[in-house]
């Protein structure tokens, strides 16, 4: 079978597309890689309006749909929390970290100093940073994870945050890291997890996948997704959903934020059953409704 993947440009969408051609090839798949540049990607290198939901996958999904791509692999906190009605997540593989890590205080967040500054381009995470430390000066930043840290490097701030299973992925281990509880500093939803998305009806990818699926990474981003859907949120909202699964059981963690510099954050804890992912999403968004 030949398959066509498609992926954003950047190191790391093009290392989590390689573990999934990976996969592919050693199920017998001959693979082929269309690379593009996204609205988001364009956003993140050229500054500019904060984008609307979806930017980071428009381009890939229009790909999916007008035929020129079979497959899809995105960040799964990336996509929005309706997809296309042709269109479908066929696998998530086995999560990575989802946690947030800290680079530049190998001690945490309390070592750093009254004022420092803190880079993120994540209204969530400036959200959960000034929460707990308001004397904080937020750095907005923007670029692939090395440009991150290169420009920490060069000391536009003091610390920066970026998702643990991004370095992960590409290898990387800079100096100074701390990770953030996830419990405090919950993760977006769907963070550490890889969406493989397809047109629906392809059940015959969904078979060529099934090898990478992993089924308690599907229960929590569905019950991560089905809690941003229920609160109306996208990837760049101030919205934290955290699922694990144990003996069938999910734990579900929870935080929002009114606005990215903290007003009324509130932090929510739910359990559920792993059979029915979304069904704590309604009593979610009663949890964190607007006070």
């Amino acid at each position: 079978m030949r398959v066509v993947l498609a992926t954003r440009r950047s190191p790391l969408a093009r290392a989590q597309t390689d573990s999934v051609r990976r996969a592919l090839v050693d199920a017998g798949a001959q693979v082929e890689i269309l690379e593009l540049v996204t609205t988001g990607d364009r956003w993140s290198a050229e500054g500019g309006p904060t984008p609307d939901k979806g930017v980071f996958v428009k381009e890939l999904e229009e790909a999916l749909l007008d035929g020129r791509a079979d497959l899809a692999v995105h960040s799964a906190k990336d996509l929005p929390a309706d997809l296309p009605d042709d269109l479908a997540i066929l696998a998530t593989p086995r999560r990575a970290d989802a946690r947030d890590v800290l680079v530049g205080s190998g001690n945490g967040l309390d070592d750093l100093p009254h004022g420092a500054r803190v880079a993120t381009g994540s209204p969530r995470r400036s959200a959960q940073l000034l929460a707990e430390r308001p004397d904080l000066e937020i750095v907005d930043i923007r670029g692939n994870v090395d440009t991150r840290l290169r420009k920490l490097g060069q000391g536009v701030a003091d610390a920066l945050v970026l998702a643990a299973a991004g370095l992960e992925r590409l290898g990387l281990e800079p100096k100074g890291v701390s990770f953030l509880p996830a419990d405090r500093f919950v993760p977006a939803p769907g963070q550490g997890t890889l969406a493989i998305e397809g047109r629906a009806e392809r059940d015959d990818l969904r078979e060529l996948l099934e090898p990478i699926a992993d089924p308690d990474t599907r229960v929590c981003l569905e019950a991560e997704r089905a809690v941003l859907r229920a609160l109306g949120g996208g990837c760049r909202e101030p919205i934290g959903a955290h699922c694990t699964v144990a003996g069938g059981r999910l734990d579900l963690r929870l935080f929002r934020s009114d606005d990215e510099v903290g007003t009324n954050a509130r932090h929510g804890h739910l359990e559920g059953v792993a059979a029915d992912p979304a069904g704590p999403a309604a009593e979610a968004a009663k949890l964190l409704a607007d006070t």
